[in-house]
C-alpha cells in the first residue's frame, strides 16, 4: 500500500471550487431551455374550489402553466410514496406531484408556469388565480392530537400520523425502587438545513434515445431516479438522473421533491429543457425542515446517582405530509440511552400532523434531541444529588471493557443496537482536561467577582454512522491508464471524491492525478443509495477498498503474466507495475487495460477474465457507532441576554481516520451547526400556520463572528464491522453541542437559579427567566 490513509492530503474538489469552476444546479444552461416558477399556497389549510389560468397563459413569453390535471396523463401515479415502512403508520399522507382540491401548508405547490425565463414565470405565476376556501389549521402538535382538534386534512379522523414504543427493562419497578426521581419537560424547536445553495432542478428529453435527464441537486440521486421511473412508467435505461456539485445537503436534498417530478412533466410536455431554481423564501415554505419535538421526561436513580431507569412520551411535529416517515422521532427515542448504563427504559412517542412544512432529517437526524434529553436530566440528577456534572456521567456512562455492547434496543431495521468500539468514560475526560474542567470553578469566582457571568458544560453522545446496506463502488482501467472510479454516493461537500480517491489510490500505485471520481450519476453505476447519516466513508469506503484490492490483484496477476514475473515480486508506483528492486522492468496500467481489452483471435493473458475493472458491494447491516464529549464555556450578559461562546472543546472517536484535515472541517461545521440550534435558529409561524420568519434576517444563522475556536481531539477505536475500521463522522459535531451549551448558559446564571428546558434559547428568552427568577 501507499500510506496514503491517515493523510492530510490535498483534496479533489478544491482547484475547480477555488476557480470558480464549479458546476452547480444553477450553472447548467442548456440550449432552448426554458424556467419555471410554482404557484404556491398563501394558505395553512385551504380547499381550492378553481384555478384560472388566463391570464397567465396570455402573458408573452409563457409556455405553459400545468396544473395536476395537466401531469396526470404523463404520471402512472400522481402521489410521491416515499415513505420508510414502519408498522407504526395510522394513516398514509404522501404529498401529491401538485395541490389539485386542497392546500395542507403554506408553500405547497399549486402549479408550475413555464415561460422564456424566470422573471416572465414569476409575473405569470402572480397572474393564475386560483379560489381558495380557508380551512381551520392546526400549528401545534401537541394540540393536533386533541379530540376537537381540526383535521389536517379535510375528511381524516384525526391528526394521529403514527405511534410507538421503545423501551426494555423493568422500568415500573426501577421507578418504584429509586432513591431519586427527577422530571424534565423539554421543548426542541423546529429548524431549517439551509444550505448555501437552494434546491433545484433541470431536465430535459431527447426523444431520439426516449432518454429523460435530470440534473438535481439531491443527496439520492438513486432515489431520485427509481420515484420518477415510478411516477412516469419509465425503465431505468429511459431516466437518468445527475448530481452536479451540491452547495450543501444537511438533510432536506435527500428527499424527492414535487417540484422534482413537474419540472420533468414540463420537460417531457414541452420538448425543451425545463429549468427551476429554488429562491430562499422558496426554501423557507417548500423545503423541508426538522421537528417540533415536546418531551415529558423523567429519570429515576440509586443513592450514588447511577441510572435506574428512563420513561416519558415524546409529541414530533411531522408536519402536513410524510415525506421520509418515521425515521426522525424514532432516532431520537432511541439516542437517549446509547452512551449510558440505564437498566430499563420506556418512551411513548407520537407523530401528529400539522399544517406545517413536511418534517424530515436535518443534520443528526433527530439524535442531538435524544441525546439533549438525556444530558438535561443527568444536568438535573447532578444538581439533585450535589455532584459534579463531570462525575454523575463517569458513574453512567458505558465502560471500555464491556465493548461491543449490546443495547436492548433496535434499529428501526429490525437489527440489534450493538455498540461497537470505544472507550466513553476516556473520550469525556480528554475534553474536561483540555477544557480545564478543574480550573474552571475558580475563572468563574473571578469573573463573578468582576461582574461577569461565566458558564461552563459538558454533553456525551453516541451515535450511530454508515447506514447500510451498500454504496457499490466500480474501479476500472482503460487504456488510457487512468483508474475511473464510480459510485452511487453523492458528494455535497464533504470531499466525498477525495475520501474515495484516497483509499483507492492506496491500493493502485498512490497516485490520486491519476484517478477521476463520478459520484451520483445514476449512468455511471446501476445501484446506489446517497448520501446520509455520516455513511459515506463506512459504505462507499469499504466498497472502493474491496474494489480496489481486487483490481490491484488482477494488475499484478496480469503483469506476471507478461513479464514472466510471480505476482509478489512486483509492485504498483503510480501507473506502472513494476519489479521489486528492478524499477525500469515494468508495464503501464494503459498496457495492461489494452492486453485484457483482447484482441481478435488471441487469448488473453494468464486465463484472466476480460477488462481491467472490479466492483465493491460491501454490505453492512449493523452500524458504527461514533461517540464523543463536548465541553462549551460561554459568557451571558444579564442586560442583554446575548451568550458568547468563548471556546468550545469536542473530544471524538470515529475510528481509523482517513483524512484527519477532513474530519477536522466536518466536526467544526456540525458544532457550527450545533451553536445555531442552541441559540438563533428558530422557525416561526403564526396561529394561522401562516411562517413568520421567511428570510435570513429573521430566521437566524451563525456567522464567523459568533463561531468561538473549536478545539478537536481524536481517538481512534477501529471498528470491526467494515474493512477499513471507519465510522462516520459528518454529522457528529452537531449531536451533543446544544446539550453543553445549554449547560454552560444555565451554570452561568445559577445565581439566578435559571433552568432551561428548550432550544433555541434567545436572548430575550434568557432575560425572560432571570425576570421571572428575580421575582
Amino acid at each position: 500500500m501507499s500510506g496514503l490513509i491517515g493523510r492530510s492530503v490535498p483534496r479533489l474538489e478544491d482547484p475547480a471550487l477555488l476557480r470558480g469552476q464549479g458546476r452547480f444546479i444553477d450553472d447548467i444552461r442548456l440550449p432552448d431551455q426554458l424556467e419555471a416558477a410554482f404557484v404556491r399556497s398563501p394558505h395553512g389549510h385551504a380547499a381550492i374550489r378553481a384555478i384560472d389560468k388566463a391570464a397567465a397563459l396570455a402573458l408573452p413569453g409563457v409556455h405553459a402553466v400545468l396544473t395536476l390535471d395537466d401531469l396526470r396523463p404523463h404520471l402512472r401515479i400522481d402521489r410521491l410514496a416515499v415513505g420508510l415502512p414502519s408498522p407504526s403508520y395510522r394513516q398514509e399522507r404522501n404529498r401529491p406531484a401538485l395541490a389539485a382540491d386542497e392546500v395542507v401548508h403554506v408553500g405547497e405547490p399549486v402549479a408550475i408556469v413555464v415561460a422564456a425565463d424566470r422573471y416572465i414565470a414569476e409575473d405569470a405565476a402572480a397572474l393564475v388565480a386560483v379560489d381558495y376556501e380557508p380551512l381551520p389549521a392546526v400549528g401545534d402538535c401537541r394540540a393536533a392530537l386533541g379530540p376537537d382538534a381540526p383535521p389536517v386534512h379535510r375528511g381524516a379522523a384525526h391528526n394521529l400520523l403514527a405511534e410507538f414504543d421503545m423501551g426494555y427493562g423493568d422500568v415500573s419497578g426501577a421507578f418504584a425502587g429509586a432513591a431519586h426521581v427527577l422530571r424534565e419537560s423539554i421543548w426542541q424547536h423546529r429548524g431549517g438545513g439551509h444550505s448555501i445553495e437552494c434546491r433545484g432542478t433541470v431536465a430535459r428529453y431527447e426523444p431520439t434515445e426516449a432518454l429523460l435527464t435530470v440534473w438535481t441537486s439531491t443527496q439520492t440521486p438513486h432515489a431520485a431516479q427509481r420515484l420518477l421511473c415510478d411516477m412516469l412508467g419509465r425503465d431505468e435505461g429511459q431516466v437518468r438522473v445527475i448530481t452536479p456539485d451540491v452547495g450543501g445537503g444537511f438533510g432536506p436534498k435527500l428527499v424527492f421533491y414535487q417540484e422534482d417530478v413537474a419540472v420533468a412533466v414540463a420537460a417531457l410536455t414541452l420538448g425543451r429543457p425545463v429549468k427551476w431554481i429554488e429562491d430562499r423564501r422558496e426554501h423557507f415554505v417548500a423545503t423541508t425542515q426538522e421537528r417540533d419535538q415536546y418531551w415529558d421526561v423523567e429519570i429515576a436513580l440509586d443513592p450514588e446517582g447511577r441510572i435506574r431507569g428512563v420513561r416519558g412520551a415524546l409529541i414530533h411535529d411531522h408536519g402536513a405530509y410524510t415525506a421520509r416517515g418515521t425515521n426522525l422521532p424514532y432516532e431520537s427515542a432511541q439516542t437517549v440511552t446509547l452512551a449510558y448504563a440505564v437498566p430499563a427504559y420506556r418512551l411513548d412517542v407520537k407523530l401528529a400532523l400539522t399544517n406545517k412544512v413536511p418534517v424530515t432529517p436535518v443534520r443528526g437526524a433527530g439524535q442531538p434531541q435524544g441525546a439533549f434529553v438525556m444530558e438535561r436530566l443527568l444536568d438535573r440528577a447532578a444538581q439533585a444529588l450535589g455532584l459534579d456534572r463531570a462525575e454523575i456521567r463517569r458513574r453512567n456512562l458505558i465502560a471500555p471493557e464491556q465493548m461491543p455492547h449490546t443495547k436492548p434496543l433496535k434499529t428501526r431495521g429490525g437489527r440489534a443496537v450493538v455498540l461497537d468500539s470505544g472507550d466513553y468514560p476516556a473520550c469525556q475526560q480528554d475534553a474536561l482536561t483540555r477544557a480545564d474542567w478543574d480550573g474552571f470553578p475558580a475563572r468563574q469566582r473571578a469573573a463573578r467577582a468582576a461582574g461577569r457571568h461565566l458558564g461552563i458544560g459538558l454533553a456525551n453522545f453516541v451515535k450511530g454512522t454508515g447506514r447500510g446496506p451498500f454504496e457499490p463502488v466500480t474501479v476500472r482501467v482503460g487504456a488510457s491508464g487512468r483508474v475511473q472510479v464510480q459510485t452511487g454516493a453523492a458528494a455535497m461537500g464533504q470531499s466525498t471524491k477525495t475520501m474515495l480517491a484516497q483509499i483507492v489510490a492506496d491500493a493502485l500505485g498512490g497516485d490520486m492525478a491519476n484517478l477521476t471520481v463520478t459520484a451520483g450519476d445514476t449512468a455511471a453505476i446501476a445501484n446506489g443509495i446517497g448520501g446520509f447519516n455520516s455513511r459515506q466513508a463506512v459504505m462507499a469506503g469499504s466498497s472502493a477498498h474491496v474494489a480496489a484490492a481486487r483490481l490491484r490483484d488482477k494488475l499484478l496477476a496480469a503483469a506476471g503474466h507478461l513479464l514472466e514475473v510471480a505476482p509478489q515480486d512486483l509492485e504498483i508506483v503510480g501507473d506502472r507495475v513494476r519489479v521489486r528492486g528492478a524499477p525500469a522492468l515494468g508495464i503501464s496500467f494503459g498496457e495492461l487495460a489494452r492486453a485484457l481489452g483482447g484482441t481478435p483471435g488471441f487469448g488473453l493473458p494468464g486465463g484472466l477474465a476480460p477488462g481491467l475493472e472490479a466492483t465493491g458491494q460491501v454490505v453492512i447491516d449493523d452500524m458504527a457507532y461514533a461517540n464523543g464529549s463536548a465541553v462549551a464555556e460561554i459568557e451571558v450578559d444579564v442586560e442583554t441576554g446575548a451568550v458568547t461562546v468563548l471556546k468550545l472543546v469536542l473530544a471524538h472517536d470515529a475510528g481509523l481516520i482517513l483524512h484527519p484535515l477532513i474530519v477536522d472541517g466536518q466536526i467544526v461545521g456540525g458544532v457550527a451547526h450545533g451553536i445555531g440550534n442552541a441559540l438563533f435558529e428558530w422557525m416561526g409561524f403564526d396561529d394561522n400556520c401562516q411562517p413568520t420568519t421567511t428570510n435570513l434576517g429573521e430566521y437566524l444563522l451563525i456567522t464567523a463572528t459568533e463561531m468561538p475556536r473549536v478545539d478537536v481531539l481524536h481517538r481512534e477505536s477501529p471498528s470491526p464491522l467494515n474493512p477499513l475500521g471507519v465510522k462516520g463522522v459528518g454529522e457528529c459535531g452537531v449531536v451533543p453541542t446544544a446539550a453543553a451549551i445549554v449547560s454552560a448558559i444555565e451554570d452561568a446564571l445559577a445565581p439566578f437559579g435559571v433552568r432551561i428546558a428548550q432550544t433555541p434559547i434567545r436572548p430575550a428568552e434568557i432575560i425572560a427567566l432571570i425576570e421571572a427568577a428575580r421575582r
